[in-house]
């Protein structure tokens, strides 16, 4: 008789968590088990193989593969029989999903979710893929006789088993301890850029191909290359591209925010899941390219992404002030069910401007995408270059009205700390370039929500929280951007509570996640349990890696506090990984941005008098600091940390080069200060401006020289 095992693990216990995405399953026949070390102990009284599956709340091939396999009764049985089956949340644990799809890598496949992978009761991989139909179609295996096999196969050749497991543990293995040391050359960087920007199409936009991501930290990389070389074609390549991904169906043009990707080459046909983090990376390229080109088109998709953010994604409640992670692909189990129009539905609901608009959005009786989808369309700029960006304002009020009367997309409401800490600084440097004091206040309130519901008793910040309860583990991005929030708040603020507590994270993230060792940051804390390997993040995936957000955030407080220690932590992070960046610099360029960031430090250090004279009478030198506090906004220098105080209220950190700097004359005075020097103090508007031009032409210089001699070289 087969061991039904303990009656304990003989039920589906999601019931009990608290993601989103694994409350979406509590009601499957499959016996889920949440990730803990007595679910293993099962498996390895038992005998039997561990089906590990991940995915996400906004996942739809996660949604699929749930209705085809997961809810049926037969599909279930399989699994409960076989196999141990434990589901996890890739948001939650992405260190564990980090792990096996490195895994899945190795076994030759492409990666992807929802990840299906096999282990034994030790972790350890053996067997993986992503999506399977539940029986064969569309050239792939069906998921009963996978399941099948691997039960066959582990009963019958536990040796085959046991060799895979250790083939593939010894890899992750090797590959998590593999030292990287060495002394990145000075021209890495450019060489990269060319070699990356000869991949962009320069019609479409994006890397040549489908399906295309928006992958920011990419072009935010091309564009620091292209302007420290002065480079028009690496700039056009990045201008090209981020221009169709506002104009493309990815954007939507009725509610604000970007989708996750586009599955074609155009930028048309995204996967509708909106996720906080896609929107977080979009904002700051956006505002990196405003300050540059102040394009219209940057400006209305920075203004209208930050509506939606503030509409659709604060939370309330326990976790009140944080922003949710996603909006899901689905609704009613229809992908894209929520953004797709008839054309029918528009000349009802708009009249006689129906034609103009459809004819600007590119709205047809056939519909635009895919024929199966019957005449529906996904609104789009594509055929119309930078369209009038006011025009049509009162249509798309009217239709996003009319479409939020439709069901609505499920929102997936854990409060994450990476993500939250990518949008809050994003947030606040938006809110410093326009000038908006409402988003600097939902900045400021959000961080404060999210720090509420995400530390602990002890102080210590968690990866998630949901509805006032919060995820067990800390993770070293969740210190790095949540620390480069709280720097970009204090740039926008002057208030030195957020400066202490970007300082307390770095110290915490250096403290409890260096790799003692090998150098560099571990993506769990040093003393985690129960993982088959503790990785050091350095390749880029959907977000910048672990280890290029912990350098960014040291460069950052470096430039600030003046502090060498801040910038010796930064240097040993880059010498500990400059091997990777070497072999593998294409997915490593947020690594390669936060080098130039550092390499390029600089800070601009605004003092203003106070807002009245002592004898009470206005002073106008408040206006005076705000004028130069805009020219200094509005420059396209990269890598600039902007700082206003006033002598008394808001000093300086005492290591910084501009400490002792008081202004001239008593009127606002601005210090430009690249590296460890400070320039001469200015008291005019276009006079920094004049400054900053000069410095990026001398960067010029200096870039072309070392281009030049790596050459002869």
């Amino acid at each position: 008789m087969t061991d039904k095992g303990n009656p304990a693990f003989a039920r589906n216990r999601l019931a009990e968590a608290t993601s989103p995405y694994l409350l979406q399953h509590r009601d499957n026949p499959v016996h889920w088990q949440p990730w803990e070390a007595a679910v293993f102990d099962e498996a390895r009284r038992r005998n039997l193989p561990v089906l590990l599956s991940i995915g996400y709340a906004a996942c739809h091939w996660c949604h699929v593969m749930a209705h085809e396999s997961f809810e049926d009764d037969a599909v279930a049985a399989l699994m409960n029989e076989h196999f141990v089956c434990i589901k996890l949340d890739r948001e939650e644990r992405p260190d564990l999903d980090e792990i096996y799809m490195s895994a899945l890598t190795m076994m030759g496949e492409q990666g992807g979710w929802p990840l299906t992978i096999c282990l034994d009761a030790d972790g350890a991989p053996f067997w993986g893929g992503t999506y399977f139909p539940k029986t064969p179609q569309y050239g792939r295996p069906g998921f009963m006789q996978i399941l099948t096999e691997i039960a066959r196969i582990w009963r019958e050749t536990p040796d085959k088993v046991s060799a895979n497991t250790k083939a593939l543990t010894t890899s992750l293995r090797a590959k998590a301890v593999a030292d990287a040391h060495g002394d990145m050359p000075a021209d890495l960087p450019a060489r990269a850029a060319q070699n990356l920007g000869a991949h962009i199409d320069m019609e479409k936009g994006g890397l040549a191909g489908a399906p295309k991501f928006p992958q920011p930290f990419l072009y935010q990389f091309l564009w620091q290359q292209a302007q420290l070389s002065d480079d028009t074609a690496l700039r056009d390549a990045v201008l090209v591209t981020a221009r169709k991904i506002c104009q493309g169906g990815i954007y939507d043009h009725l509610g604000g925010g970007f989708a996750r990707y586009s599955v074609d080459a155009e930028w048309l046909v995204p996967h509708f899941e909106k996720m906080l983090y896609d929107n977080a990376l979009l904002l700051s390229l956006l505002c990196l390219l405003y300050r540059d080109t102040k394009e219209p088109l940057f400006a209305a998709r920075i203004e209208e992404t930050i509506d939606w953010l503030a509409r659709d994604m604060v939370l309330t409640g326990k976790d009140g002030g944080g922003f949710a992670a996603s909006l899901d692909a689905d609704t009613q189990g229809e992908e894209g069910a929520f953004y797709v129009w008839d054309k029918s539905e528009i000349e009802e609901l708009l009249g006689d401007d129906a034609d103009a608009f459809s004819a600007a959005y590119d709205i047809s009786a056939q519909g635009n995408f895919a024929p199966e989808f019957g005449g529906r369309n996904i609104p789009n700029l594509l055929d119309h270059g930078i369209a009038p960006l006011p025009a049509f304002a009162t249509a798309r009020t009217s239709l996003l009205s009319a479409r939020n009367k439709r069901p609505q997309p499920a929102r997936d409401d854990k409060v994450l700390a990476d993500w939250n800490g990518m949008m809050i600084a994003a947030l606040a440097e938006a809110a410093r370039l326009f000038d908006r004091s409402d988003w600097l206040a939902l900045a400021e309130a959000t961080y404060a929500g999210a720090r509420q519901a995400l530390t602990d008793e002890r102080g210590e910040l968690r990866h998630s929280a949901r509805n006032g309860a919060r995820l067990g583990i800390s993770l070293s991005a969740d210190y790095a951007f949540m620390g480069q929030a709280a720097l970009a708040i204090y740039g926008a603020t002057s208030n030195g509570a957020y400066l202490e507590q970007a300082c307390a994270d770095g110290a915490h993230l250096h403290n409890h996640f260096a790799d003692g060792e090998r150098g560099g940051y571990l993506t769990n804390k040093a003393d985690a349990p129960n993982l088959l390997v503790n990785n050091r993040a350095v390749q880029d995936n959907a977000q910048p890696s672990a280890n290029a957000a912990s350098l960014s955030l040291f460069a950052g407080l470096a430039t600030i506090t003046g502090d060498a220690a801040w910038r010796n932590k930064a240097e040993a992070g880059f010498s500990a990984l400059a091997g990777h960046a070497l072999k593998d610099y294409p997915s490593m360029t947020a690594f390669l941005s936060a080098r130039a960031e550092l390499d390029h430090a600089l800070s601009i250090i605004i003092i203003s008098p106070s807002d009245e004279r002592s004898d009470g009478a206005p002073d106008g030198g408040r206006e005076d600091a705000k004028k130069l506090e805009a020219a200094a906004l509005a420059h396209p220098i990269f890598a600039r940390h902007i700082i206003t105080i006033t002598p008394t209220h808001d000093p300086l950190p005492p290591n910084h080069m501009a400490h002792a700097k008081t202004m001239l004359g008593n009127k606002a005075t601005a210090y430009i200060c690249p590296g460890q020097t400070c320039l001469t103090p200015l008291t005019e508007a276009d006079k920094l401006t004049d400054a900053l031009d000069a410095l990026m032409r001398q960067r010029h210089t200096e870039a072309r020289s070392a281009n030049e001699a790596s050459e002869e070289i």
